[in-house]
């Protein structure tokens, strides 16, 4: 197998790159920014935005993308993505809540087979997409309607209510007066990031997101990491779906609904590219951050709540935009 390390995931500027563009390309400090000024326009527009309440909610709300978060950037950096995710989180919960409550199996026993379920769903798509060469739009749309319907066949259309309050107690519970979602982000996060920037195994995802053909030829084995990411991210949305499920104490058959374009959305804000190759787990957090901030501003302004699906699917657009004008300026 070859020993040839994966290039840096983030666009390296010539000599003759103009200053505001090389900041421009730095797109996880770009995106900081832009955090940090919405949230001082939030704090002048609204009285409410700073208080301690309202920002723990902002961090509670937005720990559940970040875990989702965390496996589309792997995927995306591989050249895949999965518009399955949210079924999936809506899965994993439905099949938590259903051994919980039908099978009286313990806590435990019944988060364990919901991660077991999501993760036999990311190995669909993966052997889909990577063996049968579906094409991972086609693989994951049809997965994303299949799983779907499993939810609705295992809750019979009207959810899982009445869970245990031990398991409830993994996203109801406090530590220092913080949801431990929170603190699962936090470590889920800084692994992911770790792994990504420094594990060799990791790293060859940016090789075949970048140039499959040419990572084939240097040893290494794309299927194996293909289908790999699509595990790790459907295990990951599994992971957010039974913290969601344990916050409402009941499996929601709505869970997950529109989570896959919040999180793709604030991926490729992020810096990951549809096209594979680039993307940082920070820089999704940092997406899924200025989500969250734009979703809580429009509630506290009193906006439409409509608004907000409109508002998604125009900042999917323009990242989408942007990253394809950026990788035309650079060829």
């Amino acid at each position: 197998m070859s020993t040839a390390q994966p290039t840096n995931p983030q666009p390296i500027a010539s000599a003759r790159t103009p200053g505001w563009q090389v900041l421009l390309q730095q797109r996880e400090l770009v995106v900081a920014l832009v955090v940090l000024a919405l949230a001082i326009l939030l704090t002048l527009s609204s009285d409410h935005f700073l208080t301690k309440a309202n920002i723990l909610a902002i961090i509670l709300g937005l720990s559940f993308n970040a875990i989702v978060a965390v496996g589309m950037t792997v995927l995306l950096a591989s050249g895949g993505f999965d518009l399955s995710v949210g079924s999936t989180l809506a899965f994993a919960g439905a099949v938590a809540g259903y051994a919980m409550v039908f099978w009286d199996v313990p806590w435990p026993v019944g988060a364990f087979l919901g991660l077991v379920a999501g993760a036999i769903v990311g190995l669909g798509n993966g052997l889909l997409v990577s063996k049968v060469r579906v094409n991972p739009l086609i693989a994951t749309l049809g997965m994303m309607s299949v799983v779907r319907g499993l939810v609705l066949l295992l809750t019979s259309g009207f959810g899982i209510p009445n869970l245990p309050d031990a398991f409830n107690q993994l996203a109801q519970g406090k530590l220092f007066g913080i949801q431990y979602p929170v603190y699962i982000m936090i470590v889920v996060v800084i692994v992911g990031d770790i792994l990504l920037r420094r594990s060799r195994y990791f790293r060859q995802s940016y090789f075949v997101g970048g140039n499959e053909k040419s990572a084939r030829l240097s040893g290494i084995r794309v299927g194996r990491v293909q289908i790999v990411n699509y595990i790790i991210a459907a295990v990951m949305a599994s992971l957010a779906g039974l913290l969601l499920t344990a916050r409402f104490g009941a499996a929601s058959v709505s869970a997950g609904v529109g989570v896959e374009l919040q999180v793709i959305s604030a991926v490729v804000i992020g810096g990951a590219s549809l096209a594979g190759g680039e993307g940082t787990v920070l820089g999704a957090l940092l997406g899924v951050t200025l989500m969250a901030l734009i979703s809580n501003g429009l509630n506290l302004l009193g906006i439409n709540v409509y608004w907000q699906t409109i508002i998604i699917g125009a900042v999917l657009i323009i990242a989408v935009a942007a990253d394809s004008l950026s990788r035309r300026d650079q060829s």
